[in-house]
């Protein structure tokens, strides 16, 4: 094969369409924008929520909710994470929490959660535990240290 002969594949060269260049094209005239108004002027359009001077949608519906920005964001762990990623006997804090991978972020805290059982011995220091997680961290034989 040599250079003269390379060619693109079918259909992946596609001539650009140039509007209001004549009849022939399908595109002359007007240029597919119909007849004046504000859509068929030259420069910037209207923005996408714009309804003609109307009261747009989005402030014609009620606002609802409510975000508390001063709210505590914590980091979750359930116990039966903890029974798959640690060793019997593991002391469990945020810096292994982190490196394992069970925690992206340390946010404002961690907190233990009872879902799954336990089997293993464990020492965990976090910042809250619910009460059925600290029950079935001792009843393994372990600690939950509250940091």
């Amino acid at each position: 094969m040599k250079l003269h002969e390379l060619s693109p594949a079918p259909g992946s060269n596609v001539p650009v369409k140039r509007i209001g260049r004549g009849p022939a094209s399908g595109q002359g005239k007007t240029a597919g924008k119909g007849h004046k108004g504000q859509k068929a002027r030259a420069g910037r359009g209207m923005n996408p929520g714009f309804e003609g001077g109307q009261m747009p949608l989005q402030r014609r519906l009620p606002k609802r909710g409510f975000n508390n920005i001063f709210a505590k964001e914590i980091a979750i762990v359930n116990l039966s994470a903890l029974e798959e990623a640690f060793e019997n006997g593991a002391v469990i804090d945020t810096e292994a929490l982190l490196s394992s991978g069970l925690v992206k972020k340390e946010l404002d805290g961690i907190k233990v959660l009872g879902h799954g059982e336990l089997t293993k011995k464990f020492t965990v220091k976090a910042n809250a535990f619910s009460k059925s997680a600290k029950e079935k961290i001792e009843a393994a034989g372990g600690t939950a240290e509250v940091i």
